[in-house]
C-alpha cells in the first residue's frame, strides 16, 4: 500500500535539458543533482556512452534499445518518481531516429513529441542559453584546445590554450546554427520550454535553481538548502583578454547588441 500511495503522490514524469556546448547545461544538472532531489548522469543517450550505461542496466542497448531506454528510466529515477536527461543538438535528430526505429513508441505517423512522451512519460524541457554568444564561442574555442569541457579539481589541461581568431568566429557560428536546431523543433513540436539564461543562473544560482524545480513540480524538503555551484567556471583574465583582442580584430563578426 505505501509503494502504491507513494506512486500515486509522485506519478513518473520526465524532463530533457536542451543544450549546445558551453551554454552552462553542467552548471544547471549539477546544481540540481546538489539539491538531492535529481540525478543526471551525463550521456545517457549519447551513442558513444550508451554502451556504458547499457552495461550497467543489464541491457545491449543495440540488441535492444527500447529495453535500454526504459532501463535507463527505471535505473535512474529519483526517489520521488523524477527522472532527467541532456541533449545536446548535435545528436537529436539521430536519437529521434533511433527511437523512432525502434517502432517500439510510435511509427512513422507518430510526431515527435508523441514519441518522445510515450518513451518518457510526461516530458518536460528545459532549454539553457547564453546570452553572450561571444563569450561562450570563446569557451568553446578553450575547450577545443585544452580538451577540457568541464573544469574540475584535478583535471589537468591537454595542452595550453592559445588565440584563434579563426577558431573563435568557427564556434560563433557553429552554435548559431546549433541554436537553430533547437529553435526549429520547439516550433515543430508546438512547445514553448522553460527557459533558463546561463548569466541569470550565475547571477541568481539558487533562484533560477528553484525555478527550475517548480516548473517540474519537484518539491524541496522544507529544511533542504541549496550549497554554492559545484561546478567551475572556466572564464578568467584569458578569456577577458581574449574578448578584448576579438573585437579588435574582427569587430564586424560580432556585435555586442546580440550577446
Amino acid at each position: 500500500m505505501g509503494g502504491l500511495f507513494h506512486k500515486l503522490r509522485h506519478p513518473r514524469r520526465c524532463y530533457v535539458v536542451c543544450t549546445i556546448p558551453r551554454s552552462g547545461s553542467n552548471l544547471l544538472t549539477d546544481g540540481l543533482c546538489a539539491t538531492r532531489q535529481e540525478r543526471m548522469p551525463n550521456g545517457l543517450f549519447l551513442p558513444t556512452s550508451e554502451g556504458r550505461y547499457g552495461a550497467e542496466v543489464g541491457v545491449e542497448r543495440n540488441a535492444d534499445y527500447p529495453g535500454y531506454v526504459r532501463g535507463i528510466v527505471d535505473t535512474k529515477i529519483t526517489r520521488n518518481e523524477a527522472f532527467g536527461f541532456k541533449l545536446m543538438s548535435w545528436y537529436l535528430d539521430d536519437f529521434l531516429a533511433r527511437l523512432r526505429g525502434t517502432h517500439a513508441f510510435g511509427d512513422a505517423a507518430t510526431d515527435d513529441l508523441t514519441m518522445l512522451r510515450n518513451a518518457f512519460p510526461r516530458l518536460r524541457f528545459v532549454h539553457i542559453v547564453r546570452r553572450h554568444k561571444l563569450r561562450q564561442a570563446l569557451s568553446t574555442a578553450r575547450a577545443l584546445q585544452t580538451g577540457l569541457w568541464k573544469v574540475q579539481e584535478g583535471k589537468t589541461a591537454l595542452r595550453e590554450p592559445q588565440f584563434d581568431a579563426q577558431l573563435i568566429e568557427q564556434s560563433l557560428r557553429e552554435a548559431e546554427r546549433q541554436e537553430n536546431i533547437w529553435c526549429t523543433f520547439f516550433q515543430r513540436i508546438g512547445v514553448a520550454p522553460f527557459h533558463v539564461e546561463y548569466e541569470e543562473l550565475c547571477r541568481d544560482y539558487e533562484g533560477t535553481l528553484r525555478g527550475v524545480l517548480d516548473f517540474l513540480k519537484i518539491s524541496l524538503p522544507r529544511d533542504a538548502r541549496i550549497g554554492p555551484p559545484v561546478t567551475i567556471r572556466q572564464a578568467d583574465e584569458i578569456s577577458r583578454i581574449w574578448e578584448e583582442r576579438f573585437l579588435t580584430e574582427r569587430p564586424s563578426t560580432y556585435l555586442p547588441a546580440h550577446g
